[in-house]
């Protein structure tokens, strides 16, 4: 606990200021390092999915917050200039973090000399306006991305009616569909009408030549009897799996398993499908069918509601991921473990691959307590453990590095003057290449 009643008013706002230098300095030489353990994939042996997910939960960042850091700290990289004047302390992260979203090598100089001279909101707006200049000049492949969009609505007597804009390659994807739905519909009523079953005045509008329309309903209808990616893995899975029963019960296990279609099948994989989902039970002898039981699933529904309840979420380290989530069975139900709150844990899917194909392992400890463990053994800490330290071990080793920083470090260059934004934002445009090679006329 720092005690600052002590210090007059003048050396209080000193400390402020100059401390706020000494902060940006470190922000700099932090986010280079991010972008370094980035590029090396550091955050894989975690078991995260990404680095801005293991930057969250190491450094206590919100999953937004930790993913624009991830970006800055990319862009970094590509701006020497900007990069070496914030190592120097004399721009704010918020600064930096406006500036990488427009900058280039050719406007670097120009927006450095802009920020010197403008608050962060100032800057902000002169952003804002530069990347609406952006939009317009750069060609529709920079813009196709950004501007897809669905609308619907409803007509006066009740139809929905859909606009869509898609970039090419999307759109391209949903008229294929399109096609793929009016040639199915085409096939089935061939298939299905005959000379004997007569086509009624009603359906002959809808059937008789299937248009767009019908493949749209038709692909709705799809998807919804084939699920959706948000449904649970005992509802999206009924594993047709075709194993020896000592090789799915047994981690070495050797003989066959294979799914239905005749595609080999790692034991390891089909033991993470059999966790969270709808099994149906076949004894076979020599390839035929015995008996065939019941449908059942392997974590019954007011179990796994159980499970949501307490658990809510992925339980592995660092993940908050609370939809698209399996019950994993920490001692598995082919091995003779119970299925029942107790070796029952919820993961994302990612998670759940680690667990059982990546390596990684859980157990549980007195009171419920889980701890996982990295392929090579290592304990996982559920929550990382804070470094302490001061404010003057910063400013030691900012001065260690050659670093002149004091109060007016980070002052800006700013005498209440109002933001001339055309002048500003006309002065980038003249500069940015990227804007001048969209204009050059052609030869």
């Amino acid at each position: 606990m720092f005690d600052s009643t002590d210090l007059e008013l003048p050396a209080l706002e000193r400390e402020i200021t100059e401390l706020s230098a000494h902060i940006q300095a470190a922000t700099c030489r932090w986010l280079c390092l991010l972008a370094e353990f980035d590029r090396r994939d550091g955050w894989v042996p975690s078991g995260s999915r990404s680095c801005a997910d293991w930057l969250s939960w190491r450094c206590g960042l919100t999953r937004g917050a930790a993913r624009e850091h991830v970006r800055v700290a990319r862009r970094l990289a590509e701006l020497p200039r900007i990069q070496d004047v914030f190592a120097r302390g004399e721009l704010s992260y918020s600064q930096v973090r406006a500036l990488s979203r427009v900058a280039s090598e050719d406007t670097e100089e120009e927006l450095l000399r802009l920020a010197s001279h403008c608050t962060a909101a100032q800057l902000e707006t002169l952003v804002r306006a530069y990347r609406g200049v952006l939009a317009r000049e750069l060609p529709a492949v920079h813009r196709s991305q950004q501007n897809r969009y669905v609308v619907c609505s409803h007509d006066e007597d009740g139809s929905v009616m859909l606009h869509a804009r898609l970039p090419a390659e999307d759109g391209a994807i949903v008229l294929a569909a399109l096609e793929a739905g009016r040639d199915a519909l085409r096939a089935a009523r061939r298939e299905g009408v005959s000379a004997e079953t007569p086509v009624r005045p009603q359906e002959a509008g809808a059937t008789a030549n299937p248009n767009d329309a019908d493949a749209l309903v038709l692909m709705g209808d799809t998807l919804l009897a084939g699920g959706s990616e948000d449904r649970t893995a005992g509802e999206r899975y009924q594993v047709v799996v075709h194993v020896d029963a000592e090789t799915v019960g047994d981690r070495d296990g050797g003989g066959r398993c294979e799914l239905d279609q005749g595609a080999a099948l790692h034991p390891e994989t089909a033991r993470r499908l059999a966790c969270d989902a709808s099994l149906v039970r076949v004894i076979e002898r020599d390839g035929q069918a015995l008996s065939i039981g019941r449908r059942t699933r392997s974590v019954p529904a007011s179990l796994r509601r159980a499970l949501n309840s307490r658990d809510r979420g992925c339980r592995f380290p660092g993940c908050s991921q609370q939809r698209f989530v399996d019950a994993h069975h920490i001692h598995h139900w082919a091995r003779g473990g119970r299925t029942d709150l107790g070796n029952l844990v919820l993961l994302c899917r990612h998670h759940h691959r680690l667990l059982h194909e990546g390596g990684f392992s859980v157990e549980t400890r007195p009171r419920g307590r889980l701890v996982f463990r990295r392929p090579d053994g290592r304990v996982l800490p559920a929550v990382p453990s804070p470094r302490r330290g001061d404010h003057h071990e910063l400013r030691h080793r900012n001065r260690r590095a050659g670093l002149a920083i004091d109060e007016t470090t980070s002052e800006p260059d700013w005498y209440g003057d109002p933001l001339d934004l055309d002048y500003a934002v006309g002065g980038l445009a003249d500069m940015d290449g990227r804007l001048r090679s969209e204009r050059a006329p052609p030869n």
